[in-house]
């Protein structure tokens, strides 16, 4: 086989390889959901408990704390939690019993609506308005659905 023939070949399995699903422009569109859901938390922590012999900076640690639980309560309400149970028997005797919960997740544009002390706990509320979630999503990633297909 000479170069020319080579080359033709090349050229044809190169050709013989397109098909029509290359023959199409896609256009996308977002699709905004109906409805968004606002979701509520509250977060406490008590003050005098906190390891600090200064009392201002056991209520400000009160006060992260608190915001810290309240920002727990929402992952969970957001992405549930994950329950682990473990039971031990013997002789039809439970010896062992455990029970573990976690909750991981990401929330963005939770708000503080109140944070206050109570007696000796400090109390935080937080809101997600699930909008505001949208938002921040479109902002930072683009999804997108079929809007038109052209064939060409």
């Amino acid at each position: 086989m000479n170069r020319a023939s080579i080359y033709t070949l090349l050229l044809l399995l190169g050709l013989s390889g397109c098909s029509s699903i290359y023959d199409k422009h896609v256009s996308w569109q977002l699709v905004k959901p109906e409805s968004f859901p606002v979701v509520y938390a509250i977060g406490h922590a008590p003050i005098s408990l906190q390891k600090s012999p200064n009392e201002t900076q056991r209520m400000l640690m009160a006060i992260k704390a608190s915001k810290l639980a309240a920002y727990a309560e929402l992952a969970e309400q957001v992405y549930g939690q994950q329950i682990a149970s473990n039971v031990t028997m013997g002789e039809l005797l439970i010896e062992n019993q455990q029970l573990k919960a976690s909750v991981q997740g990401i929330i963005r544009g939770a708000k503080v609506i109140k944070s206050y002390p109570v007696g000796d706990t400090y109390t935080t509320e937080l809101s997600v308005d699930f909008k505001d979630v949208y938002d921040i999503y479109v902002a930072s990633t683009q999804k997108q659905e079929i809007k038109d297909v052209k064939y060409y």
